[in-house]
C-alpha cells in the first residue's frame, strides 16, 4: 500500500499544524513548497497547497509559460502526456482514506498542465477524476484553465467537490503574448460553468501595464466583461514574473522589457508598479461591483501591506 507522508507546517495565520506531505513517492501529489514561510518584508507569501500531477506539459503556447523552462529536459519538453489514469486513481484513493490530518484541503490539477488539456481523451480527465472526488468529502479539486472546451463538464453530475478557475488576461495582453483561446471564449465558459453551479473562480494573471499609456481602462474593461456574464467566487491577481530558465527557453522574448527588478522569486515588474496594478483593480472592484474576495498571487509581504492587505489571511486560488 502506498504510504502518506505527514509533516508538520507554519500556517500563515500562526499555527502550526501536521498536514499530508505527499501520497507514495510525490509523482502525483505532493505538497507545493518551493516558498519558504515568510519572515521578512521580501518574503512571497504562499499558503502551500496539495499538487495533482495528473499530467505534464500544455497544448497552449504562451508566450511567457514556466513549463517551458520546468520541463525543458523532458524526453517530449511540454507536449501534453497526461499519466495512467490507474496510478493516479491509486494515488487520490489512498488519499482519500486518511484519517489524520482532519484539516479541509484542496488539490490544484492545473501547475504542471492546463487541468481541461485531456478533455479530448477517449476518457476525459473531468469525466474519470470529478467521480473520484465526490465519493468523499474533504477534500476540493480545482481546474485551472485558460481552455474554453467546457462541454464534458457542463454534463457532470454531481460536482460539489470541484472549482473552475479560469485564467484570463486584458485583451492587447492576450493577443500579443497568449496563444490560448480567446478571452471572450474563456468568459462565455466560465459563464456556462457558473450557472451550471460549479464554483467558479478567475485569475488575472499575468498583470502586464502594456499598452503603457491606456493599460488602466483594459484591465477594468476585463473587469466588465466578467461582472456582465456571472459572479466570481474569488478572483485572484499576480503580477508578470520571470525565472531565468522560462526567459531562456522562451521564443518570444519581448514581454521581458516589463521585468526591471530581480526577486526571490525570479525576474518582476518593479515593486512600486505593481502595487499600482494591483490598487487599480481592487479599487476599481470594490467602488464599482462592492467586490471585496481577492487575493494576490505570490506576491512579497511588502506588497500586501502597502495594499492594506492582511497577508495572513490568504484567500488565493489554490486554497478551499
Amino acid at each position: 500500500m502506498l504510504s502518506v507522508h505527514l509533516d508538520e507546517y507554519e500556517l500563515l495565520d500562526g499555527s502550526r499544524r501536521t498536514l499530508i506531505k505527499q501520497v507514495g513517492d510525490g509523482s502525483v501529489i505532493k505538497r507545493f513548497e518551493l516558498t519558504p514561510f515568510p519572515k521578512t518584508p521580501e518574503d512571497i507569501v504562499c499558503p502551500h497547497y496539495l499538487e495533482l500531477k495528473w499530467a505534464t506539459g500544455c497544448p497552449f503556447n504562451c508566450a511567457w509559460c514556466y513549463l517551458k523552462g520546468t520541463m525543458r529536459h523532458y524526453p517530449v519538453g511540454k507536449d501534453f502526456t497526461p499519466k495512467p489514469y490507474s496510478k493516479t486513481r491509486e494515488h487520490l484513493m489512498r488519499l482519500f482514506r486518511v484519517t489524520y490530518p482532519n484539516e479541509l484541503e484542496t488539490l490544484n490539477s492545473g501547475e504542471t498542465t492546463d487541468s481541461l488539456a485531456g478533455e479530448s481523451l477517449n476518457l476525459p480527465f473531468s469525466k474519470f477524476v470529478i467521480p473520484l472526488f465526490e465519493s468523499q468529502d474533504r477534500f476540493k479539486l480545482i481546474f485551472l484553465t485558460k481552455s474554453n472546451n467546457v462541454k464534458n463538464l457542463l454534463k457532470i453530475n454531481p460536482h460539489d467537490r470541484i472549482i473552475i478557475s479560469f485564467s484570463l488576461n486584458a485583451e492587447p495582453v492576450a493577443k500579443r503574448w497568449e496563444k490560448a483561446p480567446s478571452v471572450s471564449s474563456r468568459i462565455e465558459a466560465a459563464k456556462k460553468v457558473s450557472q451550471a453551479g460549479y464554483e467558479t473562480r478567475i485569475r488575472i494573471d499575468p498583470i502586464v501595464p502594456y499598452p503603457e499609456n491606456d493599460w488602466q481602462n483594459y484591465y477594468k474593461e476585463l473587469v466588465d466583461r466578467i461582472f456582465d456574464n456571472f459572479t466570481p467566487e474569488r478572483i485572484t491577481l499576480g503580477s508578470l514574473r520571470g525565472l531565468q530558465t522560462t526567459i531562456n527557453e522562451a521564443e518570444d522574448k519581448s514581454w521581458v522589457y516589463y521585468l526591471g527588478e530581480t526577486s526571490r522569486w525570479g525576474k518582476r515588474i518593479p515593486s512600486k508598479l505593481r502595487q499600482e496594478t494591483f490598487r487599480v483593480l481592487i479599487d476599481y472592484l470594490g467602488a464599482k461591483y462592492d467586490y471585496t474576495a481577492i487575493g494576490l498571487c505570490k506576491e512579497p509581504i511588502l506588497i500586501w501591506e502597502s495594499l492594506g492587505m492582511d497577508w495572513r489571511k490568504c484567500k488565493c486560488n489554490c486554497v478551499w
